[in-house]
């Protein structure tokens, strides 16, 4: 499915006016409606307006009642899809301030159980040490002291043993140079000392490692409830139950081409004296 960032916004209320314009089609009032699906009236009616964004549950249960056709089924699961999917873009964050983007991140975290991170070009603020904290919001307008403050804070819930966390990084993450070589060598350090935590499994994806797809982006899936994808330009968010399963799908190859444990340390011991050299 193609995603245009300027349809996902109006995908919104094109569901809502397609829904309300089935019933009336029909020939159900709202409450025969919300009757046949076991919903309340002001449900159908806040769907109908938009006021609440329908699962995709809540849609197909809605179409089976008003005996929409399976190419109406079709398009309006599509628009159902589309329209849980945000686009969040990068001016957009950062008009609203990187601070405040921290705390929306602090709150993910703190909602998940499980979170798994797929890092194949930098190091996750999770895992990152002050000075690589600090290089990596160069480019950040804004209060950058107050934003790095908020991310190092964060960090905290990685010692919170009601969690559980999974970091891929392939060689090209942990090794890209966001700061002078010593500064890299304490950093990867810091993912050999992360990498014992009993609740942080941490593997390493070494080049030569036959993958069995590109490692096109980073993404982030919380429990299996959401899923983040990030690009240049902004991120994606998925809260479809089909698009945060196709994400775990994704994650699940690359686990299981990376190493952990000890076979990671080893690469990540070797990598960081290479920098100390």
């Amino acid at each position: 499915m193609t995603f245009d960032p300027d349809e996902l916004g109006r995908s919104k209320q094109d569901l809502a006016e397609n829904l309300r314009a089935l019933r009336k089609r029909a020939g159900l009032s709202g409450e025969e409606l919300a009757r046949y699906c076991n919903m309340s009236q002001s449900k159908i009616s806040k769907i109908e307006t938009g006021k609440i964004d329908p699962s995709l549950t809540d849609v197909e249960c809605i179409l089976r009642a008003l005996g929409a056709s399976p190419k109406m089924v079709s398009e309006m699961t599509s628009l159902a899809r589309l329209a849980s999917t945000e686009w969040q873009d990068k001016r957009s964050s950062w008009r609203r301030g990187v601070v405040r983007r921290q705390a929306e991140l602090a709150a993910l975290e703190a909602a998940a159980t499980r979170l798994r991170f797929f890092l194949p070009s930098m190091i996750t603020g999770l895992l990152a040490t002050p000075e690589y904290v600090k290089a990596s919001l160069a480019y950040t307008p804004g209060d950058k002291s107050a934003a790095m403050a908020r991310k190092l804070e964060r960090q905290a819930i990685l010692y919170d043993k009601s969690k559980n966390f999974s970091f891929i990084l392939t060689e090209q993450a942990v090794n890209w140079a966001v700061v002078s070589p010593p500064a890299m060598s304490v950093q990867i350090d810091r993912l050999t000392s992360l990498s014992h935590l009993a609740n942080v499994n941490l593997g390493v994806i070494p080049y030569g490692t036959v993958l069995p797809r590109g490692p096109m982006n980073t993404f982030t899936v919380y429990d299996g409830r959401l899923a983040t994808a990030e690009t240049f330009t902004g991120r994606m968010v998925f809260q479809d139950p089909r698009d945060v399963r196709q994400y775990l799908d994704i994650f699940s190859p690359f686990e299981q081409c990376a190493v952990f444990e000890q076979d990671a340390r080893e690469h990540l011991n070797e990598w960081s004296r290479r920098y100390r050299q």
